[in-house]
């Protein structure tokens, strides 16, 4: 490994944390989430381990698409609060050793933003190349849109000047014109702003969408993935150590050239949907067969860049890169209603639903994404274990209001109900029964167990920095590797299926002057001469085993 300053590579054994304002704390009693709710919220976090905290969009919206129509690039929403809130906020996360990223959303505005309504005025407006127009009627493009259940086209006719414009997602987003070198000077300057204001970095939305250059000028910009190299050159001079997460849902060879390729000068982190979406199809079949194909097809990073892991995040829980069959199977599993269900293609719900509400299967899961190989990501609310309403709109099923006690509105506000984003979770995971003023005080709570999860991840710098191996063994429900790194080794046991198994696994260069020492529970195990070990694992059974010399000194 070339690293030497491990320093500037915080996120290589970071815990990111990923909430929205808006349902996440309301101080002043509108019925909004807020910056002062946050800022009073900081000490859960840092209790709970996160050393990332990602805030969803902040911006003025016009409330289309759950803010990420955005009005004003350098602007704070005012039932959010101010500017001032907000780097408040930043330097109380950082107080307690976090850092902050926020939500880059640069592929395209809201419609009510002033560069687009100067736009439609007139094909003079010095903002008009800002877009994406055509002048000629469209042809069908229904199969390009991405929400099908919204949009018929990707093109929305201005009457203002009897043109098309350009929209990837709803027609309320018209997509900028990256082939604009006024454009992308404009994103280098929001991108400065923020870092300026204690941002440590950015999570990209829709990367893919962004460089995109249809209907642009493509001489212009010959090369998308330069300006890419450019803005994390200007994270790096502005920010030092800054990160560039990226949003890329697509298959690994081609996330490898977001990457930056073998150089990893383009985007520091990207999140792994296919190993995520394979995941899903193991839990599905009881069998870690198609995780593991997912694991050993990663292409290999540079030591500068890293996968980020999650379980679900705040969109659909999209299992796009399933085949049809295979995507029917996570369906009948976890998604069997039509309502759990979402643009043909992904789940609208949280893993405990899905998985019943069997603690033994969703401590599984949480021990599995925390001993890959890569940086996990939490969506708030899974350190408890919250639900869905699956009578919210779309994605906002997944979206309701942060639990933190079982008291009125789950003790997120004060507000009548009528006030709040979206109605609190209801049923079996309604306040009443999750939340997080409950489970602080159990010690056999799920917070509880995800609190020791990251404890025992940051001691671990196996996880984030070293390398994986899968182990064989004969159970084809159970999941066994290996990760090392420098002179450490921990191998991670995970049965996805009900029924008990022992699990044999040989361990290179290792005999019996070695034992096995059990991280999340008080155990070891000796490994024999031949090097070999048999691990018991009980239905959904998990084991972190540290490899450890008879003779050392290493705190474990």
């Amino acid at each position: 490994m070339k690293i030497t300053d491990t320093a500037d590579l915080w996120w290589k054994n970071a815990v990111v944390y990923c909430l929205d304002v808006e349902t996440f704390m309301d101080w002043n009693g509108d019925g909004i989430g807020d910056f002062a709710g946050l800022a009073q919220r900081i000490d859960h976090l840092a209790d709970l381990g996160v050393t990332c905290l990602w805030l969803m969009p902040f911006y003025p919206t016009a409330e289309r698409d759950d803010g990420y129509d955005i009005t004003d690039f350098y602007g704070v929403d005012p039932r959010l609060g101010t500017h001032g809130d907000l780097v408040e906020v930043i330097r109380t996360a950082k107080d307690r050793g976090m850092r902050v990223i926020a939500d880059l959303v640069v592929n395209h505005t809201s419609r009510k933003h002033p560069w687009f309504r100067s736009a439609e005025q007139s094909k003079d407006s010095p903002f008009r190349d800002f877009y994406v127009w055509r002048s000629d009627p469209p042809p069908d493009t229904s199969d390009q849109v991405v929400f099908p259940d919204q949009e018929d086209s990707i093109w929305t006719l201005s009457e203002k000047t009897g043109e098309w414009y350009l929209h990837r997602f709803y027609k309320e987003q018209p997509d900028l014109d990256v082939t604009n070198p006024r454009v992308r000077d404009e994103v280098a300057k929001i991108m400065g702003f923020w870092l300026q204001l204690g941002l440590d970095g950015f999570r990209v939305d829709a990367v893919p969408f962004f460089l995109e250059t249809a209907g642009g000028d493509d001489g212009a910009f010959p090369e998308p993935h330069e300006y890419l190299r450019a803005l994390r050159s200007l994270v790096g001079r502005r920010s030092g150590s800054g990160v560039l997460l990226g949003e890329v849902n697509l298959p690994y060879e081609q996330q490898l050239e977001f990457f930056g390729g073998t150089d990893g000068d383009e985007l520091t982190m990207q999140f792994d949907f296919i190993g995520m979406q394979a995941l899903y199809l193991s839990l599905a079949r009881a069998d870690a067969g198609p995780l593991t194909t997912a694991l050993e097809g990663r292409p290999a990073l540079d030591p500068d860049s890293q996968w980020a892991t999650f379980v679900r995040n705040h969109d659909e829980l999209t299992l796009d890169k399933l085949g049809d069959e295979e995507r029917q199977e996570v369906f009948a599993a976890f998604g069997p209603e039509e309502r759990m269900q979402v643009y043909g293609r992904g789940l609208r719900r949280r893993l405990p639903p899905m998985l019943d509400g069997d603690p033994r299967r969703v401590r599984m899961v949480y021990s599995l994404l925390f001993s890959l190989p890569g940086t996990p990501v939490l969506f708030y609310g899974e350190e408890i274990g919250m639900g869905e309403d699956l009578d919210a709109e779309g994605r906002l099923a997944v979206r309701t209001p942060m639990q933190w006690t079982s008291g009125r509105n789950g003790g997120f506000s004060p507000a009548e109900p009528r006030r709040l984003p979206g109605p609190v979770v209801s049923g079996g995971f309604a306040p009443e029964h999750v939340n997080v003023a409950d489970q602080r005080n159990d010690p056999d709570s799920l917070l509880s167990f995800m609190k020791l999860l990251i404890r025992r991840y940051r001691e671990s710098p196996e996880l984030g920095w070293g390398g994986f191996q899968v182990l064989d063994q004969p159970h084809a429900e159970v999941l066994a590797h290996l990760c090392t790194w420098d002179d450490g080794a921990l191998v991670a046991l995970h049965n996805l299926g009900p029924e008990p198994r022992t699990v044999p696994i040989s361990l290179e260069g290792c005999d019996s002057s070695h034992r096995l020492v059990d991280l999340l529970e008080t155990a070891s195990t000796t490994v024999s001469d031949a090097g070999t070990v048999q691990i018991p694992l009980g239905g959904y059974g998990y084991r972190w085993l540290r490899v450890v010399a008879q003779d050392s000194r290493r705190l474990v």
